[in-house]
């Protein structure tokens, strides 16, 4: 397929600058098989599964990636956006820095009160460089210092209209987050509440974490037009073999399988067994999901509303169906619903 088949023209008004309260958002469920399109509210979600269902939740935990800070001697502010973790030891970081034209490899930077200093040792893209933090004490230590001194990372088409503020940190990472690696929510797992999963519990259907620390590369955008020659950056993921053996034992009962979120599902589609069964793994994962993908283990979806031409918009489509996806977006513009990382959900089933 073409870049240019995704691309429609949203309304900036239908980007949520803020979310609604957790579980109250919309939900929009559409049917794969009837093509019937549905306007329900987030906690009619569990009306659609039944006993023995499964829900594949990805449970990284976003850290305050965001860092701002100054280059020694000339004082000049410069942002700097931590994408990941290259060595623990030597404290090397893979990072985007802003204005990259004034970052050179020997640079000095200094954060809060030059509480935190890095050394620039590389040039990786335009504004890439990886960086080496000159800090003593443990990686909790280290960690913990991060999160004093860095910012949520909300996507720039939120922060280029207002500014990040406290409640962002917690409503930009879901109840279930738990191990520290992401750059960005998994937003479909961002409507979930406390009460409404233990309602799901009750009704029989279980959890299955997995863990997809999300990067940059999912946002980034694709710059070419034919699909197949887009290259993802890789995520480092992790699926334990206590949820493959939950996600494994409802395929063999033929139940429902649903992937919260495209990177729940990137993580689950990228680890198949032959027999199409979910394997346990530790590693990396580039998978990049678009029309037509033959999905060997999710049967279900739910996803936010995504922005146009992006990769996360392809995923629901490969798995929705081009056509309906694309018609299903048309409507929830004209119904108002709201995109993007703290907008409206869609289950496809």
């Amino acid at each position: 397929m073409k870049l240019s088949e995704f691309k429609f023209d949203l309304p900036q008004s239908l980007i949520a600058l803020h979310p609604s309260d957790r579980g109250e958002s919309r939900l929009m469920v559409v049917n794969r098989a009837t093509g019937e399109i549905e306007h329900k509210m987030f906690p009619d979600l569990i009306n659609y599964f039944n006993d023995g269902d499964v829900m594949a939740i990805n449970d990284t935990k976003v850290f305050p990636a965001r860092l701002y800070g100054q280059k020694e001697k000339t004082g000049a502010k410069i942002e700097v956006f931590l994408l990941r973790e290259l060595n623990r030891e030597m404290r090397l970081w893979d990072v985007l820095v802003d204005p990259a034209r004034k970052i050179r490899v020997g640079n000095k930077l200094y954060f809060g009160d030059s509480d935190l200093v890095a050394e620039v040792i590389d040039n990786t893209t335009s504004r890439g460089r990886t960086i080496r933090f000159l800090y003593d004490g443990d990686n909790d230590e280290f960690m913990k210092l991060v999160d004093q001194l860095g910012e949520t990372p909300l996507p720039p088409e939120i922060i280029s209209r207002r500014k990040v503020e406290s409640a962002d940190r917690e409503r930009f990472q879901t109840i279930f987050a738990e191990h520290i690696g992401a750059v960005a929510a998994p937003t479909a797992g961002l409507h979930f509440t406390k009460a409404m999963m233990k309602r799901l519990e009750i009704k029989g259907i279980n959890f299955a974490p997995v863990t997809l620390h999300v990067g940059l590369g999912t946002f980034r955008t694709v710059d070419v037009e034919d699909l197949t020659k887009h290259k993802t950056d890789s995520e480092n993921y992790r699926i334990t073999q206590a949820s493959a053996d939950i996600v494994n034992a409802a395929l063999d009962a033929k139940k429902r399988v649903c992937a919260v979120g495209t990177t729940s599902l990137k993580a689950i589609e990228s680890s198949v067994s032959a027999s199409g069964h979910l394997k346990p793994v530790e590693g990396w994962t580039d998978k990049f999901v678009f029309p037509p993908y033959d999905f060997k283990i999710t049967n279900a979806m739910l996803s936010n509303f995504q922005l146009p031409e992006s990769i996360l918009l392809m995923s629901a489509c490969a798995f929705g169906g081009f056509d309906l996806v694309m018609k299903a977006y048309e409507l929830a513009i004209k119904e108002k619903y709201k995109f993007f990382t703290y907008g409206d959900a869609m289950l496809i089933i």
